[in-house]
């Protein structure tokens, strides 16, 4: 802000001494005194160069800076939502939140608020010197300033709708862009890719008209400033020579004032358009807070931290629903001993995934209570808690990296020789040895160079290194063939053993096993037993169970 005031003091110095060497120098023949004036000039030329430098470096750094901080708070933020806001959330929409409109905050600093301060106080000390050095002619020059407020005014407001346009068409691009790479298997597998070319097209469409729509804004306004500029000119020749031939004004003033004129216009031109850069900032903030704002983060307020925990795990009257009115869990009860197996049976929707996401907290239930080692789960400081709660998904994601990064998930304190031992137990090292690089394989995104198998397998490494007391293992071996079960089913034996688990499984040769089966319904336990005692009942277990061993394969 201090260098925008010492610019525009500078910025009419130069006419000014222009105005002086000619009216005073050059008509007096002045040689020595026009060659003092012109190097003072050439000084105050370099002066203004560097400071005008620094200034448009600094408004850069400070830009670039502010963007590093709100991209970090930002990021911190989406990392810690709570995992019901990704449901209601679009993750291209995430995407701009974090990437593009922090960039248009960016252009706030770099191109906005603090250069609008500085064009208007160049434009204010120019005005100034001229109604000093000649108010009359001033007045001439500036008498078409109202034509350039109001071109200046329906320009930025023709941009502004368009950027507008413009912001949301990006937001729709991100999100359509990343769901359809994201699940890019479903669309070439049901031969979709004409339709969803077709409803991309219609996005991008309106992403282009949006822009063409701004860059005619730009194409009209621009030469309309340059006649409007001409006219001032036209009008100060005119004026000028009229009152030189008078005798009221010097060559001097008229050569001065055609140079206050183009530093005039210079910042006029771009004045609209930083408004606008400034208004999009703004926008694209209100954007940004919101995230930043959002309060929909899990409530932590858990001081409960044990080295170790039994994993001694009670369920008491549990209800549980994703969204308000729609019950998925409804008064859930039962134990499991520390040590011991619950498998969980049930049809597709009926709360059997809901059960294991409340257990570590990636949910909150709305009523009931739950208990782990006789301690309510809301005790737990809740990082402490995951930490002794490992998990096996039938879904696995594996981040870009090599498979040391997916299975220690980064981790660089856990050593390679404790990974191997882990890859060992389940049979894995072998395969990984194979490979280019060994552990330092680069999975690619999404671990999309391996197989079903192996992604399932190294997934199962990753629960296993960290050693929890609470296993948990949902549908972990539906999608695994039967060679990478049978490699993975003698590491399961062992290590449940001991530890508490909780199988949902489709497989019945894990279930057969469990110390404690039951059977939902639609949220609601209907039946509790063990394999024995359940098929005994001819129940609902029952039938699952003679509908697989008729049709041999899994329910």
């Amino acid at each position: 802000m201090i260098l925008s005031v010492v610019l525009a003091i500078l910025s009419p110095l130069r006419p000014y001494l222009i105005q002086i060497s000619v009216d005073k120098y050059i008509a007096g023949h002045l040689l020595e005194g026009l060659i003092f004036i012109s190097v003072v000039q050439l000084g105050i030329l370099l002066l203004e160069s560097g400071l005008r430098f620094w200034f448009l470096y600094r408004i850069n750094w400070l830009g670039q800076n502010v963007v590093n901080d709100i991209r970090k708070e930002v990021f911190r933020k989406v990392i810690y939502q709570d995992i019901g806001y990704y449901d209601r959330t679009a993750i291209g929409t995430l995407t701009t939140r974090t990437i593009n409109d922090i960039e248009a905050v960016n252009d706030v600093f770099s191109e906005g608020i603090i250069s609008i301060v500085a064009d208007v106080l160049t434009i204010i000390a120019i005005i100034i010197v001229m109604l000093i050095t000649d108010w009359r002619l001033a007045l001439v020059c500036l008498a078409t300033f109202p034509a350039l407020i109001i071109a200046t005014y329906v320009f930025k407001e023709s941009v502004n709708k368009s950027f507008q346009r413009v912001r949301n068409a990006v937001a729709q691009l991100n999100a359509f862009v990343q769901e359809h790479i994201t699940g890019m298997y479903l669309v070439q597998a049901f031969a979709a890719e004409d339709r969803e070319i077709k409803k991309f097209n219609e996005i991008n469409k309106e992403h282009r008209n949006a822009n063409i729509k701004g860059i005619f804004a730009y194409s009209v306004f621009f030469p309309v400033v340059e006649i409007i500029l001409a006219t001032s000119m036209g009008l100060l020749v005119w004026w000028g020579a009229k009152r030189m031939l008078h005798y009221e004004v010097t060559p001097g003033i008229v050569i001065a004032f055609v140079m206050y004129l183009n530093l005039l216009f210079r910042p006029l031109r771009m004045l609209a358009d930083k408004f606008n850069v400034l208004q999009m900032g703004m926008v694209a903030g209100e954007r940004i807070f919101t995230v930043l704002d959002s309060e929909e983060y899990l409530q932590d307020n858990g001081t409960h931290a044990p080295e170790q925990i039994k994993g001694d795990v009670r369920f008491e009257n549990v209800q549980f629903s994703y969204k308000e009115g729609v019950p998925v869990l409804k008064g859930i009860s039962f134990h499991i001993p520390a040590g011991k197996t619950l498998a969980v049976v049930g049809h597709t929707g009926a709360g059997k995934t809901s059960i294991i996401s409340i257990l570590n907290r990636l949910y909150e239930i709305q009523g009931g209570h739950i208990f782990i080692d006789d301690v309510e789960l809301r005790d737990y400081d809740v990082y402490a808690l995951r930490r002794h709660v490992g998990i096996v998904l039938q879904d696995v994601f594996l981040l870009s990296g090599s498979i040391y990064d997916n299975i220690t998930l980064r981790n660089e304190n856990i050593p390679l020789a404790k990974v191997e031992e882990v890859c060992k137990m389940l049979g894995l090292h072998e395969f990984i040895m194979r490979l280019p690089g060994n552990y330092h394989f680069n999975v690619m995104e999404r671990g999309n160079t391996m197989s079903q198998g192996q992604r399932q397998l190294i997934s199962f490494a990753r629960a296993l290194l960290y050693n929890p007391s609470i296993l948990i293992l949902d549908e972990a071996t539906s999608s695994v063939d039967s060679e990478s079960e049978q490699l993975i089913q003698h590491a399961i034996d062992t290590l449940i053993s001991g530890r508490t688990a909780i199988v949902i499984a489709h497989r019945l040769s894990t279930i057969r096993k469990a110390d404690q089966i039951i059977v939902l319904d639609k949220g609601v336990i209907i039946e509790c037993g063990n394999h024995q005692s359940l098929i005994d009942e001819k129940g609902a277990y029952f039938q699952l169970y003679t509908a697989v061993e008729g049709a041999k394969e899994p329910i």
